[in-house]
């Protein structure tokens, strides 16, 4: 490799990293501290060897949770962090660095603000490195967050599920840079590679489920489960991380060789021009053509996710058993009700977080239509804005109904009792759910600028819903997020006043969104 095509790579590697300044290390600390406070919180809910040792035992032969944290291989308080956080941070990890890399590749072609930087002294492979070292810049913090964090537990230990979980993210950042050469478009770029990501999930945890000690052909095949099989804090397998090394060393060669063979703004699978009547005659149609593969893809996920969690209901008191302390977490997440219904209620509420995060994705599909310029060709003709955005906000919040309704009927599906519950209480999220999204019109509609500051908003929430209880944060800090409002459904009495209010903020956000963007100039 010529020192020719990599001129200008510290340039655009500081560029990245200053657009990046907030997102990058923000990212990297949650993740990196979900995992280090997670000794804390474990040795509060387990402050025995026997305690330990009994749930590392329930677990082990618990093939719903195998499938969902992956296999316990050590009672230790390291082992069990590992256990518990590990598989979700390396999910974390692979889900920043795929965002990094495909936003300072693609999605810099894509708007044409590449061009414009290789008119000047920039080599033709400049980019994608700078993109692969800003990733790099980010994962290296995760492990050194998982790694101070965790250092009292053990340091060979805390090193190799710090290096585990990094180098996750970088396997999956060089896939990115990989599909990002595939494709013309910075969201199918990050579509497929979730994709990938989802797939390598899955082959993890169907192979954790069919074994107890991550041996499976299944979890050989996933990088995800690579990362288990470092076995940190139980007798470090050193080798395994070379298999992280080398497959990121491999793609990096391949994302390089397929960025030397195209033309800037090019890809190796253009998109196919489409009809420009029709059914794409309507701003309405061409909002669903363009949003509807995500839709689908999202509600399969949630589909199946409610199949996979609804299966372990009937092993939820195999998660706490007698330790009253994880007792009280589930409780606080899911409501002071039975076990079983407070497990309902904790996987309803997560499923609504995580549906906030396609709402909020959805509606922000407008600020990037903006600031492409594909919008612009449109409103000059006979359209006019609120016609434009109307389409994109019924799929946010219409799809964003779409998908709860189904992770509660997948939910049923797999549980096999209390439909009408399951599927109320799915519902009962919207509120919640539609609040952030009501948020994100507003923030895109008058504040265009800080538009992306929506996503950090409906991050903060998942943060809170999902590791406050665990952490014991006071309730005031849990009612920051609109979800902290609303009832625990399954078990508890509906309250309909949260429901109501929040329901009515959300309406009065979008309204307020929509006035802004009557008012202000469009985005040139």
């Amino acid at each position: 490799m010529s020192t020719v095509s990599l001129a200008g790579t510290g340039a655009l590697t500081r560029l990245a990293l200053r657009r990046d300044r907030l997102m990058l290390p923000v990212w990297a600390l949650v993740t990196g501290g979900m995992v280090a406070s997670g000794a804390g919180s474990l040795e509060g809910l387990y402050g025995t060897a026997a305690q330990r040792a009994e749930l590392a035992a329930s677990m082990t032969a618990n093939s719903s949770m195998r499938s969902l944290y992956g296999p316990v291989f050590d009672d230790s308080l390291g082992a069990l962090v590992a256990w518990r956080f590990g598989t979700f941070a390396a999910v974390l990890a692979a889900v920043m660095s795929l965002i990094i890399v495909v936003r300072h590749t693609r999605e810099e072609e894509e708007t044409g603000r590449q061009e414009m930087l290789s008119a000047a002294a920039v080599g033709r492979r400049a980019p994608l490195t700078a993109a692969l070292l800003a990733a790099l810049t980010a994962n290296a913090l995760v492990a050194l967050v998982v790694t101070a964090g965790l250092a009292g537990q053990g340091a060979a230990g805390a090193l190799a599920l710090g290096l585990a979980i990094g180098g996750t993210g970088m396997v999956f950042a060089t896939a990115a840079a990989i599909v990002a050469q595939l494709t013309e478009s910075a969201r199918l770029a990050k579509g497929l590679t979730s994709g990938v990501l989802g797939l390598a999930f899955v082959l993890r945890a169907a192979g954790d489920a069919g074994t107890a000690d991550g041996s499976s052909p299944l979890t050989w095949l996933s990088p995800v489960g690579w990362a288990e099989n470092v076995r940190a804090f139980a007798g470090e397998r050193w080798w395994v991380l070379l298999l992280l090394a080398a497959a990121t060393a491999a793609q990096t060669a391949v994302a390089y060789v397929l960025t030397a063979r195209r033309d800037v703004g090019m890809s190796f699978l253009p998109t196919r021009p489409g009809p420009a009547a029709g059914r794409l005659a309507t701003a309405g149609a061409l909002a669903w053509r363009l949003q509807r593969g995500t839709l689908l893809g999202w509600a399969l996920g949630f589909l199946l996710g409610g199949l996979v969690f609804g299966g372990m209901v009937e092993g939820a008191a195999d998660i706490v058993g007698d330790n009253e302390r994880a007792r009280q977490i589930f409780e606080r997440m899911g409501g002071q009700s039975a076990l079983t219904d407070a497990f309902l209620a904790t996987m309803v509420g997560l499923f609504g977080m995580v549906a906030a995060l396609f709402a909020v994705g959805a509606v922000l599909r407008l600020h990037g239509e903006e600031t492409s310029q594909r919008a612009e060709p449109l409103l000059a003709a006979s359209v006019g804005r609120l016609r434009w955005a109307a389409g994109h906000l019924l799929v946010a919040f219409a799809g964003s109904a779409l998908i709860m309704l189904l992770s509660g009927l997948g939910l049923y599906l797999s549980y096999g009792r209390d439909l009408g519950p399951i599927l109320g209480a799915s519902l009962a999220q919207l509120p919640a759910v539609w609040t952030l999204a009501g948020l994100a019109v507003l923030l895109w509609g008058a504040f265009p600028k800080a538009a992306v500051g929506a996503w950090g908003v409906a991050g903060v929430c998942l943060a809170l819903g999902w590791i406050g209880p665990a952490l014991d944060l006071p309730q005031a800090v849990l009612n920051l997020s609109p979800f902290g409002h609303l009832s625990k459904l399954p078990g508890q009495e509906a309250a309909w006043t949260p429901v109501l209010a929040l329901t009515a903020l959300a309406a009065a956000l979008l309204v307020a969104g929509l006035a802004g963007l009557r008012r202000r100039d469009m985005a040139s």
